[in-house]
């Protein structure tokens, strides 16, 4: 008999190497740019990349770190797995761009990632916190102000469209609060005053 665990314990490894990939990175040096890693706050962001003046590739790695997250949890509805399993494979994905096996576990802060995830779970949940990222940012022109804003409405969002029993409110609950802890340098340099604004080419100090 086979067992009834192996194809959710593959997928959820599949889906955390698909976060391993580094778009900043990738597509950054397939552009001929310079890596991510070097310059500015030095995260594999789409941020951090924008800050190499080439739009495009900012975009281009937006666009990917989004993807990965919703395919993973595309995909994971369309093999029909537990609620269980989707919210793990939802963790895993983002987990891996946190911490990618392919880069030696150095990742970025996971924004594109969990807006892609958030999508795949539900459409209202990712449009909300995506609005939400949006006014901030246009308003106060802070990507990691937006970011932490809309981690904390995360939450609020899936509990109010899937209800506070759902597993999946759970894993949204974890990577908010993964986010929110990768940022903590940004929250000092918010509160000193030194955080870089959308657009800038300069350093995060």
């Amino acid at each position: 008999m086979s067992n009834p665990l192996f194809i959710p314990v593959v997928f959820i490894l599949m889906s955390y190497l698909i976060g391993s990939i580094s778009f900043a990175v990738v597509v950054s040096k397939l552009l001929g740019l310079s890596d991510p890693r070097t310059y500015g706050s030095k995260n594999p962001g789409a941020t951090n990349v924008l800050r190499s003046g080439n739009k495009a590739a900012a975009i281009l790695t937006l666009i990917g770190d989004g993807l990965k997250g919703w395919l993973a949890v595309w995909l994971a509805y369309q093999l029909n797995l537990s609620a269980d399993c989707i919210a793990l494979s939802a963790l895993a994905v983002f987990l891996g761009h946190l911490w990618p096996v392919f880069f030696r576990f150095v990742g970025g802060k996971g924004v594109a990632t969990a807006a892609g995830v958030l999508l795949g779970l539900n459409w209202w949940i990712g449009a909300g916190t995506l609005i939400t990222w949006l006014v901030v940012a246009f308003c106060f022109r802070y990507s990691s102000l937006a970011a932490l804003i809309a981690a904390l409405f995360a939450p609020f969002y899936t509990a109010l469209i899937l209800g506070t029993s759902s597993p999946l409110l759970g894993a949204v609950c974890v990577m908010s609060g993964l986010l929110i802890f990768r940022h903590r340098k940004n929250i000092q340099n918010l509160i000193a005053g030194q955080e870089s604004r959308l657009g800038s080419k300069k350093p995060t100090l």
